[in-house]
């Protein structure tokens, strides 16, 4: 059975390191507050925090762990507590991830990136991304870890 996985990361900076791992055949992935489509990051966007925290909301539904993809501005994003915040309220499993080590589509790594505070204080285990296969243990063991 295939795991809905929510993922956490900065969009502009990251999503092409982070397409490199969600594509886990164990998992199911929603991307970071659901937004599959840039156009409606924008069409939230320009609707206000409203908008955008509900649209967190529904992608988190039906998820049992969320992968935090620590990047370089992952820390820095505006609405990273509230999908950590949310997640934990929920009952998911959550892990963070560091990906600075895969390349962007120029070929490039970047600089490992701060950990999350409110991801620190939930006392979530923090990973060096890996492989598939580790990647898809570790959210196993944080899946089981929240009783999911």
């Amino acid at each position: 059975m295939a795991r809905r996985v929510f993922f956490s990361f900065h969009y502009q900076r990251d999503i092409w390191r982070v397409n490199q791992i969600r594509n886990i055949g164990e998992i199911v992935g929603t991307s970071a507050a659901g937004f599959h489509d840039a156009s409606l990051w924008e069409e939230a966007k320009k609707k206000g925090d409203t908008a955008i925290k509900a649209m967190i909301d529904e992608a988190l539904k039906n998820t049992s762990v969320t992968v935090v993809c620590i990047g370089a501005a992952t820390a820095g994003r505006k609405y990273i507590d509230y999908e950590i915040q949310q997640s934990i309220a929920r009952g998911n499993g959550i892990l963070g991830v560091q990906i600075h080590g895969l390349k962007n589509q120029a070929g490039v790594v970047d600089i490992v990136g701060a950990t999350p505070a409110r991801l620190s204080a939930a006392g979530a285990p923090i990973y060096k991304y890996v492989d598939h296969a580790t990647l898809g243990i570790c959210i196993e063991q944080a899946a089981r870890a929240a009783g999911r």
